[in-house]
Order: C-alpha cells, then structure tokens, then sequence
C-alpha cells in the first residue's frame, strides 16, 4: 500500500499549477494493488442494478451495514433482529445511539417506540432513529414526531462509477493518503469532529471505535486523509457494503473550501472501489455538499430521514 499512495501522490504533484487527477491512471494503480482473490471474492456480492428501485434499495441497505460495525466495539450494545436494528452506549451523543431498518407491524410500533425511550432514559443519552423508503409502518416518522423527536433529513444518492469524470481540478499540493496507522487515525477523527463541530468526548469516542476496528486492507472500511501544503485538512470514509460503495465523513476544513478538494475526497476512495469490481457508489448529502457530490456524477434518488431524541 506504501506504493500504491506514492504513485498517487506524483501524478498529484506533477501536472502543473492546477491538478488534473487522472482517474483512469488512477483506477489502474488501484486494480494492481488488490490482490486477485480479493476481487474475485468481491465480484460475487457486487451490485450491478442499475434500477431505480435497486439503487434506492443499496443506499439504505449500506448505511446499515456500516452500522453492524459497532458490533466490533466493546462500548457499544448491539439488537440485529428482522424488526430492528439498533445500536445504544452510554456516550451522549445520538449517533452511538441509533435505529435503523425498521420494520415494524403497526401494533407493536408504539411499544418499540416506548422500549427505545426507555433504554435511552436509563442511560441517559439521546438517540437517532433513521427512517427511509423501506420503513414499516409508513407513519412512523410521525409517530416519533408526536413523541418529542425533532426532524432532520439528507437526500439519498448514488453515482454509477463507470460514468465518474476523468479528471479533477484541485490544488497542486494537494495529497490523499490511507490511514493506515494510529496517528492518521487520530488526525482523522479530530479533523472530522472539528470540521462538524463535534465535542471533544465525541473525538474520543470515535478514535476508540476506530481503533477497535484496526487498519486490515481486507476490512469494508477505509478512512483517507488529505493534506494541503502538508497540513491536514480534509477526511473522507468509503466502506463497502450491501454490494455497493459507500462515502461517509467528507470533511474539510473552512480555509480549504472551494477548491475541490471535496470533489477529490470522494472521488478518488470510489476509484478505490471500482478497482475492486464495484459498479456503484452511494451517499446521504449534507446540503453543503449537495452540488460537490453532483459534480463527481451523483444523483439523488430518495430522502433518508433522521429523527433525534435529545436528552431531557
């Protein structure tokens, strides 16, 4: 892996004031670095729909995937039944407190409603409860709301990854590398944490959730960092799941906005995984990055919703 980043770093460095990323020369390095039996081990779960039905179906079915990672991590508690997903800590703070995947008939709704309140009660921390096209019953979105949850919501994406651009505009010394040691980790999650304002005890949760995790080539998850004149400032997250590729944590500081480094952050962990086979990416956007993600080649196909529980 130590070579395949330096290949990546000079076709970054040597192409004159602004950068072109070749993603084609790109993709090729990506493909040789992954050993055969991985790919072919891949293609066989690999998503080839393109359907409007399927790819709405891959980006709920990834988020919960990358959820299933908590299982790992000894702070976490973990339900995984065809109902309900449903992870809970004692860290305050919603996000290590999720529900996912419901599927719920509707006369045992209101008391799953009333067990997940109560669990977050006894812990003392909120919670967040993701809903989306698949959700059962269809109410349930307004059912939370009548019990005191506030709404949010981040339109659904996806991007076929044989039609990315081939070329992207980004500073000359911009550079994006794996994380692949204990200290990236952490300039990872404090980069991260600051960029969505996040508190300091968040920072700490996620390093130790990371760190439980490890850096194996062989994990679904990968975290990448990108430096700008050797300063960090920008994280991205691809994990590979439910035969689709999926982008969380795309961060980047306030000073190196508006220069694409964004649309690189993205772009090049999905060039990661069309190397591995994989013919679709996927995303739920922030509005700030609604129209970076569209420049990469992504559209929006469904709403996925957030339903927070503060803690009294």
């Amino acid at each position: 892996m130590i070579e395949y980043w330096f290949m990546i770093r000079i076709i970054i460095r040597t192409n004159g004031e602004q950068l072109l990323i070749h993603l084609s020369s790109v993709w090729k390095i990506i493909n040789a670095s992954h050993p055969q039996g991985l790919r072919e081990k891949l293609m066989e779960k690999i998503m080839k729909d393109l359907s409007e039905s399927s790819l709405v179906a891959a980006i709920e079915a990834n988020l919960f995937e990358i959820f299933l990672l908590f299982k790992q991590w000894p702070q976490a508690e973990i339900h995984d039944s065809p109902e309900l997903l449903w992870t809970i800590t004692e860290i305050p703070f919603s996000l290590f407190n999720s529900i996912l995947r419901p599927r719920l008939s509707p006369d045992i709704v209101d008391d799953a409603i009333d067990a997940a309140i109560a669990r977050c009660k006894s812990k003392n921390v909120p919670m967040i409860w993701f809903t989306g096209p698949s959700t059962k019953p269809a109410d349930l979105g307004s059912r939370l709301l009548e019990r005191g949850f506030r709404h949010y919501e981040s339109p659904g994406m996806a991007a076929d990854l044989d039609s990315l651009p081939e070329n992207l505009q980004s500073p000359q010394s911009f550079v994006i590398k794996r994380v692949d040691s204990d200290e990236d980790l952490r300039k990872w999650c404090q980069i991260m944490c600051d960029v969505f304002e996040m508190p300091k005890f968040v920072e700490d949760a996620w390093l130790d959730f990371k760190l439980s995790l490890g850096f194996d080539s062989s994990l679904p998850i990968r975290h990448y960092l990108g430096s700008l004149n050797d300063e960090v400032v920008s994280t991205s997250t691809l994990f590979l799941g439910a035969g689709v590729a999926g982008i969380y944590d795309v961060s980047t500081l306030d000073r190196a906005r508006r220069k694409g480094i964004g649309s690189a952050m993205t772009a090049i962990p999905l060039m990661e995984a069309r190397g591995l086979g994989y013919r679709v990416g996927i995303l739920n956007s922030s509005e700030i990055g609604f129209n970076v993600y569209r420049r990469v080649g992504f559209q929006e196909y469904c709403m996925i919703n957030q339903y927070v529980w503060p803690v009294s």
